[in-house]
């Protein structure tokens, strides 16, 4: 039978099949053919015992995409979430984790903006005329008060959704309450593993109905700039691609050349200066990571 992977942990993968979850082990030709499963795999699965409910992953169907970070396949949009206030959002934080998805070919990333009920007035405003500006779409919300969640409802509708962002920003209230129903699987596994539902260790897909599923990750604190040559960084700007073969020089790095079209539209407020300047400081640590590769 086939069915997806929803957690993995300690070498045991739960793999929801229509409305039952199975604990299974992967057999021994996945570690020799060096392939990993991941959350988010389509699996075949051989039961066990169907009154345990334990089986072995057969084979892992074709996958549609896989990230590295998160280690999630499968995947039709990332949504990053943070919160306006407690804790202030951190811009360079942001920029990478956009980074990465673009860099990884993420098809669409929206950013969730939590907690607008602490924020000074106009902050989500200036913050999401930023990133708009950059093609992205950015939803404003409070969990505590439960608005704008019809608006983020609407987005993941018919969508599997890797959901991600900091510690604190409100990630697991706003899971909760993205979910019209407390799935009991989610709960049976929480029971198996001993562990809190709304305490994310491990990455695991949540099912909201029959097409839609949050893939909810562990929060993080630090990113580090993604391996990608420095002098490819630009492209991971969607801003910037305007100004492509609009400088002075041929393959500008938006740096330190003279009549560089993107300089000129971040001294014009055309691009965001503080999303130029870590722009600037993605670019000098990968360029550090050049000389003490050689």
């Amino acid at each position: 039978m086939t069915g997806k992977i929803i957690k993995g942990i300690a070498g045991f993968y739960y793999v929801l099949v229509e409305s039952a979850v199975y604990e299974c082990k992967a057999k021994g030709i996945f570690r020799k053919e060096k392939k990993k499963p991941l959350v988010g795999d389509d699996v075949e699965i051989e039961v066990l015992d169907s009154e345990e409910m334990t089986g072995n992953l057969v084979s892992i169907l074709p996958r549609r995409n896989e990230l590295i970070r998160p280690a999630v396949a499968n995947v039709d949009q990332a949504m990053v979430i943070f919160a306006l206030e407690s804790p202030k959002p951190n811009i360079a934080l942001l920029d990478r984790f956009l980074l990465m998805m673009e860099w990884q070919r993420v098809d669409n990333t929206v950013i969730c903006l939590n907690k607008e009920d602490l924020a000074e007035q106009g902050e989500a405003e200036q913050l999401g005329r930023i990133y708009e500006k950059c093609g992205y779409q950015v939803l404003v919300c409070s969990a505590e008060k439960g608005e704008g969640v019809a608006a983020l409802k609407d987005v993941l509708k018919g969508k599997t959704t890797v959901v991600a962002g900091p510690s604190g920003v409100g990630k697991s209230s706003l899971t909760n309450l993205l979910q019209e129903n407390v799935m009991m699987e989610t709960g049976e596994i929480s029971q198996k593993l001993k562990r809190g539902k709304h305490t994310t260790r491990h990455s695991q897909v949540i099912p909201v109905n029959e097409d839609t599923f949050l893939m909810d990750t562990p929060g993080f604190s630090s990113l580090d700039t993604i391996d990608v040559p420095k002098e490819e960084l630009r492209f991971y700007f969607p801003e910037f691609e305007e100004y492509e073969g609009k400088c002075r020089f041929n393959g500008c790095q938006h740096m330190n050349e003279p009549d560089c079209a993107v300089k000129t539209a971040m001294e014009d407020g055309s691009i965001s200066k503080s999303r130029y300047e870590n722009y600037m400081m993605f670019y000098k640590e990968l360029k550090e990571k050049d000389k003490r590769r050689y």
